[in-house]
């Protein structure tokens, strides 16, 4: 359990053991004949409720943009220019500009691999292929062949770049990409001298994301799917979603043991802007009490003869109901017992 949820519901139950002495002036009877009505009316009440009762623990993270990836250059040449650090770069837009000629950003999951040009055949064609029409080129059909079409819808795109009309691709014109990406940061500079696999600059998701490392007695929290909330240095609350979760094993040091994280990354469900690298708060969901009956921690009183109760304020009497108690969430405790409705009053301590 984290210390930060330990403590709360530690507080609550000091606060049960700091009212167990007023048990006395209740004047409880036998459990034959039921608990006896007291003649005196709380200086102060809450109300029972009906509610979801959730039990979250806090854990601190970072906002972030998530892991980012190296993007190096396929051709020899000159850097003649580099995005800003915090950039965003987009489908058809320059990531860097090698011997005055730009490097275009595509998005895919294959790498730019060979040179395509009339009569290749292959996946890496459909996927430069439906990038192509994403620009606005039309003219040719959407297949795994590079034909003539594509050939002269090719040397279109290379004209609106200022490149050489060739209608075939080197793969040293493009990167591919997930998606959009933002320039996390530059390996090289304008000037520098590059070579196949140099790398020029790191790039992350556009979006922003949250990562926490759990102990592995936490990782029961991480659960693919499970929404959280996050609390942002701004101080606005965020939802978010699990998205993933690994083990990480750090080797020990010095004759240590191994120790093991589970790496935690979270997306959130609503517009969040980018604030860069920032610590966070992330709330995870320890357990959930849909529909029941609650009270106030500080409601409950300890029964001499076991057990806990809650004193029922009615039309100016007070008579003591035992309860059960459920999960403790927020200062509040989900209680069961003979005739408890939500709307009661119930005493509170002074």
């Amino acid at each position: 359990m984290d210390a930060r949820r330990t403590a709360g519901v530690a507080a609550g139950v000091l606060a049960v053991g700091a009212v167990a002495a007023a048990i006395t002036a209740f004047n409880l009877a036998g459990a034959e004949d039921g608990p006896t009505p007291v003649d005196r009316t709380p200086v102060s009440t809450a109300d029972i409720t009906r509610q979801t009762l959730i039990d979250r623990e806090n854990h601190d993270g970072t906002l972030g943009h998530g892991d980012a990836t190296t993007v190096s250059s396929r051709g020899r040449g000159t850097v003649t220019g580099l995005p800003a650090e915090g950039a965003t770069v987009t489908r058809g837009k320059a990531i860097f500009h090698l011997d005055d000629r730009p490097v275009t950003l595509l998005y895919g999951p294959l790498p730019a691999y060979r040179r395509l040009s009339t009569g290749v055949k292959g996946a890496d064609v459909e996927q430069f292929e439906r990038n192509l029409r994403a620009l606005g080129y039309r003219g040719f059909t959407v297949d795994t062949t590079f034909g003539s079409s594509t050939a002269a819808a090719v040397r279109d795109w290379q004209e609106d770049l200022d490149l050489t009309e060739t209608g075939s691709v080197d793969p040293g014109q493009i990167v591919y990409a997930a998606g959009a990406v933002r320039v996390d940061a530059l390996s090289t500079q304008v000037g520098a001298m590059v070579g196949p696999g140099t790398a020029v600059e790191r790039v992350t998701g556009t979006s922003p994301l949250a990562t926490v490392g759990l102990d592995t007695n936490s990782g029961r929290l991480a659960k693919r799917g499970t929404g959280v909330r996050v609390t942002l240095p701004d101080g606005k609350v965020a939802p978010g979603k699990i998205i993933k979760a690994v083990a990480v094993v750090s080797p020990g040091e010095n004759g240590e043991a191994d120790t093991t994280k589970i790496q935690v990354t979270i997306r959130f469900t609503s517009v969040v802007r980018s604030m860069g690298t920032a610590a966070v708060t992330v709330a995870f969901t320890a357990g959930e009490r849909p529909n029941v009956l609650a009270v106030p921690v500080a409601a409950l009183l300890a029964l001499a003869e076991g057990g806990y109760g809650v004193q029922i304020v009615d039309a100016g009497a007070t008579r003591i109901v035992a309860v059960e108690t459920g999960l403790f969430a927020d200062g509040r405790v989900e209680i069961t017992g003979n005739g408890l409705r939500a709307g009661m009053k119930v005493a509170m301590p002074s």
